[in-house]
């Protein structure tokens, strides 16, 4: 039995729709095939590889058959107006001319290796521009503060992709369009220094973050312990124990608690910031999804009128608002040093070294390799000033501790881009940005006059604190109360914000 085709599909028209959708049909097989052998193989499968396989090359397909149909529509109007097919008389190809055989043989074989090596490089392509090493690598420079501190972050096993952009099509395309515009932005140098920090153009977290993370699974209390080192001379070691109430609920339907109360559980906290950086937040509204009750907190600086609140963006708060940083975290000279002394890669029994790191650490270096040279002067020419017993006797511990330093400041500090600890607001916290304070700081009250609480223990219970060997254990429910670490800084602590001292440190 023998396929015709119809009459009216003989035209230039129908012929381009026949290649295009015979091409297409051959690469969505293709590719299916290349998908199913790489998670056979144990091979991440790219997260749009579905989309490349199940809606572009079938929408090219359909095009394909778009481009037929229109072809045999022109030419039943040509024969209509003419009488005769607009097809001029083909060459006869004769397969039973040796010539004109190898010939045909020839080109369909190379035919059939050029399409299938343009899809699987193409395919390959694809895969590369959603690697993390191209979204870190490419633009080094740019890129770098990013790159640096997503390999040192808890995520650095998650692609970039999977954060930045996620499932769908959508936001596939957009995440496209967006990188044209980068890559003109990078050729040109119309990128700014440093990179803005802002979550405009982040996806929900529902979208990314809770596909790990599920908040309406979290419940109960976290243990955490933060060490300091105070900056006198002993660097004497200062701890705290906390239970995090980080909450959430232990089955659906539940009423939000803790922590993760914030997190659309079974309430939704709408806000408006007036910064790009979202700092500054002078209107909540909370909306309790069970009972429909809805409170609004106003902060009497910064107030906005009726018409500004009307006009101003209101965001829905998630994971994002408060763990904005969850990848590329640039750390604090304190912190690092801290960090770097409780792991032993920094010998804490040198004398003041806690202040000496720090105090070089905050300065502005016009380069890495600047820096990396002042960090070792500095270090190394302090102690032949104070200390030249030491600098004499211990030069291994001085060595270490230039080394810690100088990678500490390697993996925090980006001079080119302007990239810093001081420039990046942190929120998941509240001592060195205002964090949880830029709404629980006691200012932000509803029509009927009840504020926001700020009570320390509505989010955590201090349950030991103090100096190492001198510590203080709670045997109440409630937990200590905060001791400040230092004798100079007394009670004042408390009629301040921890910003007030600690800003950006």
């Amino acid at each position: 039995m023998k396929i015709k085709l119809p009459a009216l599909a003989h035209n230039l028209v129908s012929y381009v729709g026949m290649a295009v959708s015979a091409l297409s049909i051959i690469a969505i097989v293709f590719l299916f095939i290349l998908s199913t052998l790489n998670t056979m193989l144990g091979r991440d499968e790219a997260p749009y590889a579905g989309i490349i396989v199940f809606i572009i090359l079938p929408g090219i397909m359909f095009f394909g058959f778009f481009l037929i149909l229109v072809g045999m529509l022109r030419e039943r109007a040509h024969l209509r107006r003419t009488g005769s097919p607009s097809m001029p008389t083909l060459p006869v190809v004769d397969f039973n001319d040796p010539r004109q055989r190898n010939v045909a043989a020839i080109l369909s074989l190379g035919g059939l290796v050029l399409l299938f090596s343009s899809v699987f490089g193409s395919f390959q392509a694809y895969e590369a521009t959603e690697s993390v090493t191209f979204c870190g690598a490419t633009c080094h420079t740019v890129m770098e503060p990013e790159f640096v501190t997503y390999q040192n972050s808890p995520h650095a096993r998650v692609r970039c992709v999977d954060c930045h952009v996620g499932p769908g099509a959508g936001w596939y395309v957009k995440s496209k369009l967006s990188g044209l515009y980068q890559v003109y932005a990078v050729a040109f140098d119309k990128y700014p220094r440093p990179i803005p920090g802002t979550i405009e153009d982040l996806r929900p977290a529902q979208d990314t973050c809770e596909q790990c993370h599920w908040p309406e699974k979290f419940f109960g209390a976290q243990q955490k312990r933060l060490v300091s080192y105070l900056s006198d001379e002993k660097n004497t070691r200062w701890q705290i124990d906390l239970l995090l109430k980080v909450g959430g609920t232990e089955a659906v339907g539940q009423q939000g608690h803790g922590i993760h109360w914030h997190m659309n559980i079974a309430n939704k906290v709408e806000y408006i910031a007036t910064d790009d950086a979202r700092q500054t937040i002078p209107w909540i509204r909370t909306t309790n999804s069970v009972t429909g009750e809805t409170v609004v907190y106003t902060a009497a600086e910064n107030a906005l009128t009726p018409d500004q609140v009307a006009a101003a963006e209101k965001r829905v708060m998630d994971c994002i608002d408060c763990h904005n940083r969850p990848s590329h975290i640039l750390r604090s000279p304190k912190e690092s040093v801290d960090q770097a002394i409780e792991a032993g890669r920094i010998d804490g029994t040198l004398p003041s070294i806690k202040a000496v790191a720090v105090k070089i650490l905050k300065e502005n270096y016009d380069s890495t390799e600047a820096a990396l040279a002042a960090i070792e002067s500095g270090i190394l020419g302090h102690y032949r000033e104070q200390h030249p017993e030491i600098a004499q006797q211990r030069r291994n511990s001085l060595a270490a501790a230039v080394s810690a330093v100088q990678e500490i400041y390697r993996n925090n500090f980006f001079p080119k881009m302007k990239a810093r600890w001081d420039v990046y607001p942190i929120n998941a916290g509240h001592v060195s940005w205002p964090g949880c304070m830029r709404c629980h700081d006691g200012n932000h009250k509803s029509a009927d006059g009840k504020a926001i609480t700020n009570t320390c223990t509505a989010c955590h219970i201090i349950t030991a604190q103090g100096l190492e060997g001198e510590m203080q254990f709670s045997g109440q429910a409630d937990g200590l109360e905060f001791v400040h670490p230092g004798d100079e800084v007394g009670d004042m602590w408390q009629s301040m914000l921890c910003t007030d001292c600690h800003a950006g440190e």
